[in-house]
């Protein structure tokens, strides 16, 4: 099978879904307005408060899926040096990252000159922002500027830590076949989603590390393969062991997200009518927002919080008036998600501009903290 599966719109509409269901799932999370709008619908409000953030493991599976189409397809390595891959990598990730955050620190400055709230960061130090701006706040221990902020720096490990994979298959002595250089590679993989299911994401102490979540990620390097190959049976075989003997060994529904997303990719994309599905269809507007669901992902708590501020600080005993608060921070974060794609996201990154908003980033917030101390 083509290369191509991994460009289908069915993977735009699954990762356009998971964005919808994280912004939900941080609006219901992070008041005001869906305290005061609670009582229109509190199964809902549960739900989302509760179980909207298993989405991620959805973004998980899709990111190890698009991981093994684009690093190592045919199993070994098609990208020339490691180093370059993850420098490139991390550039990409950290332009729209940095933009993004300036506005959140920006936004939650203003914020807090009127709402009092547990969801309002606080003033942001220099480690902080430092830590933020290099993708190690969780590692040394500092808080994250913005809600979900910490899938971006584990997204980067665990493409790291494949390209590591793979380069150090590559470097084994000449002797070594191709063919057996993919098997070894892949059997790792296997390996490393074994130890993640089974003992890792068990551990809530390695949920900083790349390997506490290498399981869903790694179920969507299987599903790929599963895909391509002529025949599934030994990789369905191989994801339904890893994510059974998984949940059979401790059940967590994250795990049994991350599986049932797997199978589902395999079973989807190997029918012929769901890779024909063209962007053009009726749901076009979903595969657009999945194209650009990083943009929205970062840029929305800002536009969240700053709704939320308005909304509930204006209207705090209106339910109906949150609720559409609510409805109206999401279309908004829709817009500057978009915004932030085509402006940002969609350009040839380089480091120099990397470096540039990172430093931005830093000095934006050292003025906002000078300043809340002066006032």
């Amino acid at each position: 099978m083509s290369s191509a599966t991994s460009r289908t719109p069915l993977i735009d509409m699954v990762k356009g879904l998971a964005c919808i269901t994280i912004v939900w799932h941080h609006l219901a999370f992070y008041g005001p307005m869906s305290d005061i709008a609670q009582p229109l619908a509190p199964a809902l409000m549960a739900w989302l408060y509760d179980f909207g953030r298993m989405a991620v493991q959805v973004f998980l599976v899709v990111g190890g899926y698009l991981a093994a189409a684009s690093l190592a397809p045919m199993g070994v390595a098609r990208f020339e040096h490691a180093g370059n891959a993850i420098a490139k990598r991390f550039v990409r990730l950290v332009v729209p990252y940095a933009v993004a955050l300036v506005l959140t620190v920006v936004v939650a400055a203003l914020v807090r000159l009127w709402m009092v709230h547990p969801s309002v960061p606080d003033e942001p130090t220099l480690a902080q922002l430092l830590a933020n701006a290099l993708l190690l706040q969780d590692i040394v221990g500092e808080d994250a500027l913005s809600a979900g902020v910490w899938y971006v720096a584990i997204d980067f490990q665990l493409f790291s830590l494949s390209v590591l994979v793979w380069a150090g298959v590559r470097a084994l002595p000449g002797v070594w076949a191709q063919h057996h250089r993919a098997v070894l590679a892949r059997a790792l993989i296997v390996l490393g989603v074994a130890a993640s299911l089974w003992f890792f994401n068990r551990m809530a102490g390695f949920d900083m590390w790349a390997l506490y979540f290498f399981g869903a990620y790694g179920l969507g390097m299987l599903a790929y393969w599963a895909v391509r190959a002529p025949r599934a049976h030994a990789w369905l075989a191989a994801i339904v062991l890893l994510g059974g003997a998984a949940l059979a060994l401790d059940y967590r529904g994250r795990v049994a997200v991350a599986l049932v997303t797997a199978l589902c990719l395999v079973f989807a994309l190997r029918s012929a009518r769901v890779r024909s599905w063209s962007e053009a269809a009726p749901w076009a507007p979903l595969v657009r927002l999945g194209q650009m669901a990083y943009s929205v992902f970062l840029v929305h708590f800002a536009v969240c919080l700053l709704a939320n501020a308005v909304v509930g600080t204006l209207w705090p005993e209106s339910p109906v008036v949150n609720a559409f608060g609510m409805l109206l921070a999401f279309v908004l974060s829709l817009a500057a998600g978009r915004l932030l794609y085509l402006r940002v996201e969609q350009h040839v990154p380089s480091w120099s501009t990397a470096l540039r908003w990172q430093a931005g980033l830093v000095g934006t917030g050292l003025v906002v903290a000078l300043s809340s101390n002066w006032a």
